[in-house]
């Protein structure tokens, strides 16, 4: 949902996306180390913290590339690039390399009903990201400056004629994203391990839902999550799980092939 929201108003590809993600995790880890507060209560510093941290970088880093027009777009993909690097390369100065986790109470607890067995971390992750993702929904929707990012990533002309202050909506919506991946990854901490190159498989997957979704389409995304998230779980269970990310890209290019426009084509969103 972050990726599609910078994606749809800026035009660009976040490749800092999993970067942002995995410095929400170490922002987790070290509540949890140092005043044993609970992950999910993290979610309440570490979005606040990420939003900063991504307006910081759409302010200072982006924004004087998108005034400059005889600079080529890649180049702003390229800032995201160095982005990440730099986040990467600082939280291993910080942190080195080795391997860290966050043990809980719960992070191994389960539950049965019938036959099936439920993963209670998994559990409370997908419900959390069902009430933010509502909220985010409320928020595009229902509000001034949800209607104001809208309508800045319809027609950005039209925007600036209709008087919306198009730089500080790129900020926002820069913020927002960054808040949506330390979501993500403070929610994904209490079952996933951490180390500081974490971040780039998890760029390739949010680009990957993206483009299945349609770029821009925040409904598109989340089909695109469930798509990639059920292909990669039934070719892992019925075939090789070895091969588990092997579905995820090989749906990838057949929808490039077949459905240049992904699953925009069937949202309004």
């Amino acid at each position: 949902m972050g990726m599609t929201l910078i994606m749809g108003v800026m035009r660009i590809i976040n490749l800092a996306h999993g970067q942002l993600m995995m410095v929400a995790m170490y922002i987790t880890f070290t509540l949890f180390s140092v005043f044993h507060l609970d992950p999910y209560f993290s979610l309440l510093v570490a979005m606040p913290a990420l939003f900063l941290i991504g307006v910081v970088i759409q302010k200072y880093f982006l924004n004087p590339l998108l005034k400059i027009d005889s600079i080529i777009p890649e180049n702003q993909v390229l800032m995201t690039v160095g982005l990440g690097i730099v986040m990467t390369e600082t939280i291993r100065f910080i942190y080195h390399s080795d391997y860290k986790a966050v043990k809980t109470s719960y992070s191994t607890a389960t539950f049965m009903t019938g036959n099936i067995s439920w993963n209670v971390p998994m559990l409370v992750a997908f419900f959390i990201a069902i009430l933010l993702t509502t909220g985010l929904f409320f928020f595009l929707l229902k509000t001034d400056s949800g209607r104001s990012v809208r309508a800045t990533a319809q027609n950005k002309d039209a925007a600036l004629i209709l008087g919306i202050n198009a730089e500080w909506i790129t900020q926002l919506t820069y913020g927002l994203g960054a808040a949506m991946a330390a979501a993500a990854g403070t929610l994904l901490l209490p079952i996933y391990y951490l180390f500081p190159d974490v971040g780039g498989q998890f760029t390739l997957k949010a680009f990957i839902i993206t483009v299945l979704g349609g770029m821009g389409s925040t409904v598109g995304a989340i089909m695109g999550g469930l798509v990639l998230g059920v292909a990669e779980t039934l070719g892992a269970t019925y075939i090789s799980m070895d091969l588990k990310d092997a579905f995820g890209m090989i749906i990838f290019v057949l929808v490039l092939v077949f459905m240049p426009n992904g699953l925009k084509t069937l949202t309004k969103v």
